[in-house]
């Protein structure tokens, strides 16, 4: 089922879209990773064979082969189960389940690289960077045995702990890992340590959801149930500063405030991004306020957080989970709503909540009940290894046959050439040239065939690929 766009206005910025369709609900479609164009339409799409299995930070990156001294563009994803009704396991809801892995897939879709989690912990979904050392930046959680009587909970209980490893490309070998348990309070914690009681004991205390590396050896890790971002040194692991929770080492202003926040990310000038989910204490708690994407500038000497930039969707929307604002090249800012159906993008003036729909150059819904964790927008060359797809029907009380072309993934076809003939190797041209039309161009043609082939061709006519021969069903 398409997307349907709700807003397309002139100025977004170049590039497609990145998903990973799921719903813990009733999914429309499959689960799998998606790009879409900006008409609603896809590009390429990678379905997964179960509906509990998931992928999760769909995007582009750049892959540094260190050895080799060579980069590539690349798209990276994670994939494995979550702990989702009606699947829940000894687990928080959200966390990663035993089994997941990060994958890194080349230009032809081709796999390069599976990317595995070090000390006994799962690869977790919300974050997975790929950096200019041949390096791979990433979370991983799993339950660690707490006594919680501290704070109010059972003494044989755990803590949903994270650790954010970086792992060589090249080797696999762990190179850094950063420890909530040995830096974080629980006690800070907004998640009550009652909610252990769901999970087998298992307390989500940190719910650690993104890391971003800054250029000076700094990471930016976000704790969305600490309602809290920080600032770590990377060499020893210390907190500069806290902001946010119950011991941010900032003030506010107005409207800075945020609530089980994700995607905290470095801006230039002294500000962080992210998106604040604004809501909620799952599963039944109220909304502390409206979603929406943030940009804070702050101020070290006066330790103030003050708005720079706010994003607002309308309808307004209510994301328990999940989320991100993208940065664009073109200044612009891509929202994914996360656990709300949508995904935008505004001009880098943004707006406030009060006139949610100014600067709005683009907005879409995702089918049904259908969400993505994050959504981005990318510019991305696919040049599939394997060939384009061909299929044909005789024209219902018309005469002639309809040829379906397709050809998942490529970014360059912009029109089909058909060929047909008596027999597989006796072909002819019988359609020159029949411009791309979405996913599949359905071409009619007069041809009886019965064989009939597709050639892929690109803005300049030149052959990209040749489908396999097909011929019309028996009727």
């Amino acid at each position: 089922m398409r997307v349907t766009v709700t807003a397309n206005r002139p100025g977004t910025a170049r590039g497609d879209i990145f998903v990973g369709p799921f719903s813990a609900d009733r999914m429309v479609g499959q689960t799998g990773a998606l790009i879409n164009d900006n008409s609603g339409g896809p590009v390429w799409f990678r379905p997964l064979p179960a509906t509990n299995l998931q992928n999760a930070d769909v995007r582009v990156q750049t892959y540094y082969d260190a050895p080799k001294g060579k980069e590539q563009p690349v798209l990276t994803w994670w994939q494995g189960t979550l702990a989702l009704p009606p699947w829940y396991t000894n687990l928080p809801a959200g966390a990663p389940e035993p089994g997941g892995c990060y994958y890194i897939y080349d230009t032809h879709y081709r796999l390069l690289k599976t990317v595995f989690a070090h000390h006994g912990y799962y690869p977790d979904e919300h974050e997975f960077t790929l950096t200019r050392r041949g390096t791979a930046l990433f979370i991983a959680s799993r339950p660690v045995p707490v006594d919680l009587t501290p704070y109010g909970g059972p003494k044989n209980g755990s803590i949903e702990n994270s650790e954010i490893q970086e792992v060589d490309l090249a080797t696999g070998r762990l190179l850094f890992s950063w420890n909530a348990l040995d830096h974080l309070d629980p006690a800070d914690s907004e998640e009550p340590v009652s909610s252990a009681s769901s999970s087998d004991g298992v307390w989500d205390a940190f719910h650690i959801n993104s890391v971003d590396e800054g250029p000076d050896g700094r990471l930016l890790v976000s704790a969305r149930n600490m309602w809290a971002v920080y600032d770590i040194t990377k060499r020893s692991g210390n907190i500069n500063y806290r902001l946010g929770g119950k011991k941010s080492d900032f003030a506010f202003g107005p409207d800075a405030d945020f609530y089980w926040q994700h995607d905290a990310r470095y801006r230039p000038g002294n500000r962080i991004s992210m998106f604040d989910d604004g809501c909620c204490d799952l599963p039944d708690g109220a909304p502390e306020q409206v979603s929406h994407g943030l940009i804070l500038d702050l101020d070290f000497r006066s330790r103030t957080a003050t708005v720079h930039r706010t994003y607002y969707h309308r309808p307004p929307l209510e994301s328990p989970t999940q989320g991100n604002t993208q940065a664009l090249p073109n200044g612009n800012e891509f929202i994914g709503w996360g656990q709300s159906p949508y995904y935008s993008e505004y001009s880098g003036a943004g707006n406030t909540q009060g006139s949610p729909s100014r600067n709005l150059l683009y907005d879409a819904k995702l089918p049904g009940s259908n969400i993505s964790y994050r959504a981005f927008r990318n510019e991305w060359t696919g040049a599939p290894y394997y060939p384009p797809s061909a299929a044909v029907r005789a024209r219902a009380g018309a005469g002639g046959n309809v040829v379906h072309a397709s050809w998942n993934g490529s970014t360059r076809t912009r029109a089909w050439r058909v060929l047909a003939g008596s027999g597989p190797r006796s072909l002819s041209v019988v359609v020159a040239h029949a411009p791309r039309s979405g996913f599949e161009t359905a071409v009619t043609t007069p041809a009886p065939g019965p064989y009939f082939q597709v050639k892929a061709l690109d803005a300049r006519g030149k052959v990209l690929g040749t489908s396999r021969v097909v011929t019309l069903p028996h009727s």
